[in-house]
């Protein structure tokens, strides 16, 4: 470890919790969130019913809504590979429905590319090059025939664009599929997407025929579309060709443009705003590759719970990247920020929506009793709720601590996922953490203080791979002692209703059902019988009460203030004034050795540790603390 990095521990340790103020905890965060009605229909049709996608496109058709109606037509298209039935019987109940036929057309480019894989070509094997370039040309029929059910459509034209890319057509023809997009909606920001994809360095064209065109696309944009930030793309796309060039970047100047160009875009919408995730992610990746931490934080912010695929994809599983970048540039800030200095306050334009409304709900279902959970979690360093379910069970929750403890802020984002970690540790019981949101649902077993294994299902999100489910249900299996993990698998890999999937997965394991309540509101194990308070400790105090608690009693809260007279506040400050200053002698005189400079450094930062314990003294949780069982 550099000496460097160990200074800056501390700051952030100090100031990380500060700078996550506005932004969503990691499981509100959704890759690609549909909005309501797109989630409705993406819901039915996982149930076999193509009725609400059919109301929802012929909608987007009758009034002209072509950007919204590529984005429906592509989530759809996706959904239907995984849930094919809906949309064959959709074709055989109407041929030449001009949107069901459009749905078909965009399903055979992603089925293409899902052979495909985003990898490079170099990377792709030739089996694959082949069914790639097969089911390509068993598109052209269907998209011609959306093109003609429907000629005033522009996505048709963006389809045709995509399987083009992927055929490797010429430029002529490429150029004929562009003009006949610019004719139905010059500003069709799906078609520039497609068109700017063929003309990188990585396909056909160059850095240079790339950034012009999106330079280009965006000059000639209206104010406030979503092609002024086009530019940007081509920004992404020149950073991840990882080209080493002699001498000054040539375009340095452009990414510097882009980024200003999609930062005044991003200003003039809401924070959390759907409509600009797209182009919000695109440009947080872009600050945070440049070191431009304090705007990417910012861009951060302003995208809220919305991540999306692209342009995290290029670099791994795009959830788990985009939450790394975010954690990053968190820490990055904090690092800078003096330790002495106040951390900076959260933003001023009040409680998000995620704060309200997407925040998620987390419960633990522990195989044991109460007390036995309550002498485990002594030193976790969160306040924990519990609560009996049934005879052989214990809910727990965590109770919000007005000033999060210091082990806390070395421990993941997500307290009731480390609470549990903990006080698993060197126990012969499991704890199944469950969180729940309006998009995502999910679970992480962890057993002898080690995550087990973890799933999660998502409104819009296909079904789980058949391996990767089998080999969870098999973890899962194991470690409650059932014989037949194949139940538990066929529920991994539903999809459409996260919430009764997860509740369908505690029923099958043979565990008390959810709490009543969960999903609502934060704190729900309150009016349950025998719900007891376990406060947070701190380390030393942890410990002695592990060794001092008798056998079936539920520890106690410590007490909520502590009231000092005042000789006491005189004597401690007159204490930390003398070490203080004799710390600093010892520190400046040469003839004093380091082990006596640092004793009364030591004796410093205690006095000054225990009048800052005694002014930040607060009630643990809003209920009142139980007795002692």
């Amino acid at each position: 470890m550099r000496l460097t990095t160990l200074f800056t521990i501390p700051r952030v340790l100090r100031h990380s919790d500060a700078m996550g103020a506005g932004m969503p905890p990691d499981d509100a965060v959704v890759l690609d969130a549909p909005d309501p009605s797109l989630r409705v229909a993406l819901t039915a049709a996982s149930a076999g019913d193509h009725a609400p996608a059919a109301e929802l496109l012929a909608a987007t058709r009758r009034h002209a809504q072509w950007e919204r109606r590529d984005a429906c037509v592509s989530r759809l298209a996706r959904a239907s590979l995984h849930h094919p039935g809906w949309l064959d019987s959709w074709l055989q109940e109407s041929p030449e429905d001009p949107d069901a036929v459009l749905v078909k057309a965009d399903q055979y480019i992603c089925q293409a590319w899902q052979i495909r894989t985003g990898a490079r070509a170099r990377n792709v094997e030739a089996d694959q090059f082949r069914a790639f370039h097969a089911v390509l040309l068993d598109a052209v029929p269907v998209v011609s025939a959306a093109a003609e059910l429907n000629p005033a459509d522009p996505v048709p034209w963006r389809i045709a664009l995509t399987q083009a890319r992927g055929i490797q057509a010429p430029r002529e023809v490429f150029d004929t599929y562009l003009a006949e997009a610019n004719a139905r909606d010059p500003h069709h920001e799906g078609c520039h997407v497609q068109a700017l994809q063929y003309l990188c360095d990585k396909w056909y064209g160059s850095h240079e025929e790339m950034f012009a065109y999106a330079e280009r696309a965006a000059d000639q944009a209206p104010p406030g579309s979503r092609l002024h930030a086009l530019p940007l793309q081509a920004v992404v796309e020149y950073l991840i060709a990882d080209e080493d060039t002699p001498g000054p970047d040539p375009y340095t100047s452009r990414a510097e443009a882009a980024v200003t160009r999609a930062q005044a875009l991003s200003d003039s919408y809401a924070p959390g705003d759907r409509e600009a995730a797209g182009f919000r992610n695109h440009l947080a990746l872009v600050l945070w590759s440049m070191s431009r931490y304090e705007e990417a934080h910012a861009a951060f912010r302003s995208i809220g719970v919305h991540a999306t695929t692209f342009p995290w994809t290029y670099f791994g599983d795009p959830r788990a990247e985009f939450l790394e970048a975010r954690s990053d540039t968190r820490i990055e800030l904090a690092m800078r920020i003096p330790f002495f200095r106040p951390s900076p306050g959260p933003p001023a334009s009040g409680a998000p929506d995620w704060e309200r409304e997407l925040a998620p709900r987390s419960v633990a279902i522990v195989s044991t009793a109460p007390t036995e959970v309550a002498r485990a979690a002594l030193i976790c360093g969160h306040s924990l709720r519990t609560a009996p379910a049934g005879s052989r069970h214990t809910y727990v929750e965590i109770v919000p601590d007005p000033v999060r403890g210091k082990r806390a802020a070395l421990l993941p984002e997500d307290p009731l996922t480390s609470a549990a970690d903990n006080f698993t540790t060197a126990e012969d019981w499991p704890a199944l953490v469950l969180h729940r949101t309006p998009e995502r649902s999910s679970f992480t077993l962890l057993h002898r203080g080690r995550k087990v294994t973890h799933h999660a299902w998502e409104t819009a999100t296909p079904a789980t791979d058949h391996a990767e489910a089998t080999a969870t249900a098999a973890a899962l299996a194991r470690v409650y002692g059932l014989t037949d993990p194949r139940p538990l698998a066929h529920v991994l890999r539903a999809a459409g209703d996260p919430a009764r999937h997860q509740s369908e997965l505690v029923a099958a394991l043979g565990l008390p059902p959810l709490p009543p309540g969960y999903g609502g509101g934060q704190e729900i194990l309150t009016e349950l019988p025998g719900a007891r308070v376990l406060a947070r400790r701190g380390f030393l105090a942890g410990m002695r009460d592990t060794m001092t608690t008798k056998e079936g009693v539920h520890p106690g809260a410590p007490p909520e203030e502590e009231t000092h007279p005042a000789r006491w506040w005189v004597l401690r400050t007159a204490a930390l004034l003398f070490f203080t200053s004799v710390a600093v002698h010892a520190w400046w005189a040469p003839d004093i050795g380091w082990f006596s400079s640092t004793v009364t450094t030591l004796l410093a930062v205690d006095s000054a540790a225990r009048l800052v314990r005694a002014l930040r003294r607060r009630p643990v949780s809003s209920s009142p603390p139980p007795a002692a069982s």
